[in-house]
C-alpha cells in the first residue's frame, strides 16, 4: 500500500466503504460498512446485554455465508430499524442473495444505547433510524470523520464522551491489510484512573491519540466503574475488515482474537452491562499461504488495530450535553 493512500481507516482495506448519517436533534446516528461485493463475515458477541439483528446467520451452521453490509446504530432496539433502510437501498441497486425472482440483501446489525439523549416518545410514527440507515448506505466513502459521527455521536466511554473510531495496518509479511471500525459506548473506562493515558497507549502509532504514556507511579491494578452505570446502557460495537480470503470459520476465529483488543483498551470489558460485539468481514483479495500461522498473525494485528481504534474514538470525540470529552481533561 502506497503511503499517500493510507488513511488509517478501515477503508484502507480494499473493497470496503463506510457511510455515516447522524441527527443532531437525536444526538444519535448510524454507521454502515459496505463491501463492494458480498463478502464472508462472522461475529463474536461477549457482552451480557447485546442487541442484534440477523447475527444468527453468521454462525457456523448458517447456510448464508456472505453479507451485503453491516450496520452499527444508536437508538437501542429502536435502532434495529436502520438495517431495513440499508436493505431498501441495497435492493434499489440490485444487491442481495437471489431467491427465486427476487434478491434479499443480507444486513446483520448491532445497536448501542443512547436513548437518554432524546425521547422515543417524540416520534409520531416509526423511528427515524430507517431513514438514517438508508441515507448512510446511500453515501458511502473511503474517507470519514471520527469522534462525534454516525453511531458514535451519542456514545460515552465510562465517565467521558465516547465516539466512532477507526484504524488500519498493512502487514508487509503477509501482504494483507487489516482495519477496525468501532463505536465506543462502554461501561468501563478507556483511561488509567486519574490520568490522560489510554489503556491502549502501547499500541499507538504515529501519536494517533496524543502520545501520552501512563505515569510511572500509577496503580495499574485499579479498575474503576462509574457508579451511575445501569444495565443495558452500554456497548462497544466493532467491525474488523481484511482483504484476506477467509472461510466463515476463519472469520469467526478472527473476531474472537480481535476481542482481546477490546479487552486491552477498555477496563472492565464484556461486563453484564455491555453488549460488546465484534463483526469480521473479509473481502477476499489475498490467500493465506499458511492458514494457521498467518491467521494467527492476522488476529494479532486485528487486536492491535481495534485497541487503537477505540482510543482514537475517544481522543477525537468532543463534549455533548455537558458530558466531558477527552479534550476537556486537564
Amino acid at each position: 500500500m502506497h503511503a499517500q493512500e493510507f488513511k488509517n481507516l478501515i477503508t484502507d482495506v480494499p473493497g470496503i466503504l463506510v457511510g455515516n448519517k447522524d441527527s443532531k436533534k437525536l444526538t444519535s446516528g448510524v454507521t454502515v460498512i459496505l463491501p463492494n461485493q458480498p463478502s464472508i463475515a462472522s461475529v463474536d458477541i461477549r457482552g451480557g446485554g447485546s442487541g442484534t439483528r440477523d447475527t444468527e446467520l453468521l454462525g457456523q451452521d448458517g447456510t448464508v455465508e456472505k453479507v451485503d453490509a453491516i450496520v452499527l446504530s444508536g437508538g437501542s432496539a429502536f435502532g434495529l430499524d436502520a438495517a431495513g433502510g440499508v436493505m431498501a437501498y441495497l435492493r434499489n441497486i440490485n444487491r442481495g442473495v437471489p431467491i427465486g425472482s427476487v434478491r434479499v440483501p443480507i444486513v446483520p446489525q448491532a445497536i448501542l444505547f443512547d436513548l437518554e439523549n432524546h425521547s422515543a416518545r417524540s416520534w409520531p410514527t416509526r423511528s427515524p433510524y430507517w431513514k438514517l440507515g438508508f441515507d448512510a448506505a446511500s453515501s458511502p466513502s473511503k474517507t470519514f470523520s471520527l469522534g462525534n459521527v454516525g453511531a458514535g455521536l451519542g456514545a460515552k466511554a465510562g465517565s467521558i464522551k465516547g465516539g466512532l473510531g477507526s484504524s488500519s495496518f498493512f502487514i508487509k509479511e503477509l501482504g494483507l491489510t487489516v482495519g477496525a471500525l468501532v463505536a465506543v459506548n462502554s461501561a468501563g473506562n478507556v483511561l488509567y484512573p486519574k490520568s490522560r493515558a489510554f489503556y491502549a497507549w502501547d499500541t499507538e502509532l504515529n501519536n494517533e491519540f496524543g502520545g501520552v504514556h501512563p505515569p510511572k507511579d500509577i496503580n495499574k491494578e485499579t479498575v474503576h466503574l462509574p457508579k451511575n452505570t445501569n444495565l443495558g446502557q452500554n456497548t462497544t460495537l466493532a467491525v474488523i475488515g481484511t482483504d484476506a480470503i477467509l472461510t466463515k470459520s476463519q472469520a469467526r476465529r478472527l473476531a474472537i482474537m480481535a476481542q482481546d483488543g477490546l479487552g486491552r483498551a477498555i477496563r472492565p470489558a464484556h461486563t453484564p452491562l455491555d453488549g460488546d460485539t465484534v463483526f469480521t468481514i473479509a473481502t477476499g483479495r489475498q490467500n493465506l499461504e499458511d492458514p494457521i500461522r498467518n491467521l494467527s498473525l492476522l488476529g494479532g494485528y486485528a487486536s492491535n488495530s481495534l485497541s487503537r481504534a477505540i482510543a482514537r474514538a475517544v481522543y477525537e470525540a468532543r463534549s455533548i450535553n455537558n458530558m466531558p470529552a477527552y479534550s476537556d481533561l486537564k
